[in-house]
């Protein structure tokens, strides 16, 4: 009884990268409340972003910490303030980084061994951990960032190997035994994909590790994507929980502001801009943390932006080398034309509490899983501009499934700048999202949408009972352990 009765201790392992990591801490919160005890493992360098994100849930008398590993970057020759993925700027740095991450085993182990958990949740980044943790006899979940879409899509290109029957990059193929006569072609597919190369090896290595492990989180609800849900878990037999979305564990604005890094504006002063606008008639424009547009496509942006006539908040990467307002991007007298009508954040933004805001009406996206999984929860239609990754999967879920968005015309992936985009496209996307009978048929699908997530992580939804569901089962297999040894 005293195994079953005791607290169950779930270590979460995020990959170092602000799209992995800040799910992750969500999770930890909602495990937390629901009686877990939650243990975050991150760097020093992300260590104050962990702290700061998770202060109010551990005020509140949650059962949350967090512990620290240090990465060996000088050992394989990484400079050492390269402590995120968001740091790294080629292919050949990222496996470097990849390998700095895997050398972490012996630390996470002695750790195991100081504060044995029941469970280690991991990103689908770090496969070594399946056999870390089944060293000390403990289950291992992936934590999936992203759709059962896409996954699933993934996978079913990677069995079927449909782009590799089609006569150029361009040619649009059918993706085999998957729902919904999705089409993709070669240009928008992950290099990995298309030449096997170092990253397609480890690809390989993290499925393999996911087959061995107890099974896979989403940050997802299965009323989102009922069909893929189901194909992921019986058409690829792989055990899941749609526990989703994670972000609507932050209820008060103090914690939607706190996710992540530290915003670079002052949450009350965006909320009193957006305070003064009309109920959707703001178009939020955010690529994430990992996309690096040129100067030469931020201005065609700006010109959009300014000739559609939409009022707008656009997020961009601050540039060290630049005076700010003098950036080689910004078109002469830009910000003194637009001063009533857009507010242009350099750096970090509090998306979540923008999103939320009834004056945001439409989302320009990348199509990173948290990006639209959030805009989803907020009940927000998108323009969809996938750059890398899994992204144009996402905007076909948006797009054609969903059917809460509309694509900007991007044609290819390209990492990270970006396909180029021209600033008639910018403009007519805009208008498209925030004006006429097209926009306001998917808002009204979108905010059913947010009413389904709001619904899925309350008690007795689909994510919480998922959530509760395997809580219980590692309850149980811990129990079984114990009786074992």
């Amino acid at each position: 009884m005293g195994s079953e009765s005791h607290q169950l201790h779930i270590f979460f392992f995020p990959f170092m990268a602000p799209g992995h990591m800040i799910p992750m801490i969500d999770m930890a919160k909602m495990f937390a409340m629901r009686g877990c005890k939650s243990t975050l493992i991150t760097t020093p360098h992300d260590e104050p972003t962990f702290l700061r994100s998770i202060a109010k849930t551990k005020d509140s008398g949650f059962d949350i910490n967090v512990v620290t590993v240090t990465l060996p970057l000088k050992d394989v020759g990484l400079p050492e303030d390269c402590g995120s993925l968001s740091k790294i700027t080629t292919m050949e740095m990222r496996m470097t980084f990849i390998r700095a991450v895997m050398m972490l085993d012996r630390q996470i182990e002695l750790l195991i061994e100081k504060l044995a958990p029941d469970c280690l949740i991991s990103d689908i980044f770090l496969p070594w951990t399946t056999e870390t943790a089944a060293k000390f006899g403990i289950p291992r979940l992936v934590f999936h960032g992203t759709s059962a879409f896409s996954m699933a899509g993934m996978e079913c290109v990677r069995l079927y190997q449909p782009h590799k029957k089609v006569s150029c990059d361009s040619e649009p193929f059918i993706i085999p035994n998957f729902p919904g006569e999705i089409t993709l072609c070669r240009m928008q597919m992950q290099d990995f994909v298309n030449e096997e190369n170092e990253l397609t090896k480890f690809v390989n290595v993290m499925k393999d590790s996911e087959k061995t492990c107890f099974g896979v989180v989403m940050n997802s609800f299965y009323e989102l994507e009922p069909a893929y849900a189901d194909h992921y878990r019986t058409f690829l037999g792989i055990r899941s929980w749609f526990v989703g979305p994670l972000s609507l564990c932050n209820k008060e604005t103090e914690d939607k502001a706190h996710r992540g890094n530290e915003a670079s504006i002052d949450q009350h002063e965006c909320l009193k801009w957006l305070d003064s606008k009309q109920p959707t008639s703001v178009i939020y424009i955010c690529f994430g943390s990992m996309t690096n547009f040129n100067a030469a496509q931020l201005h065609e942006i700006a010109v959009g932006l300014e000739a559609s006539g939409q009022q707008f908040i656009w997020v961009v990467k601050k540039d060290p080398n630049a005076e700010e307002g003098k950036e080689e991007w910004l078109p002469d007298g830009y910000e003194s034309r637009i001063r009533n009508k857009g507010l242009i954040i350099r750096g970090w933004a509090p998306q979540a509490l923008i999103l939320d805001h009834e004056a945001t009406g439409g989302f320009v996206t990348h199509c990173g899983w948290n990006s639209i999984l959030e805009a989803v929860a907020a009940g927000v239609p998108m323009v969809t501009w996938p750059v890398a990754a899994e992204q144009f999967y996402n905007e076909k879920l948006v797009t054609q499934v969903l059917k809460i968005g509309v694509d900007i015309g991007v044609k290819q992936g390209v990492i990270p700048f970006g396909d180029s985009v021209k600033s008639e496209r910018v403009e007519e996307a805009v208008k498209r999202v925030l004006v006429g009978e097209e926009a306001e048929e998917m808002r009204r699908r979108a905010k059913a949408l947010a009413e389904m997530a709001r619904g899925a992580v309350e008690e007795g939804g689909s994510s919480w009972s998922d959530l509760g569901a395997l809580i219980q089962e590692l309850k149980s297999h811990r129990l079984a352990h114990t009786k074992k040894i």
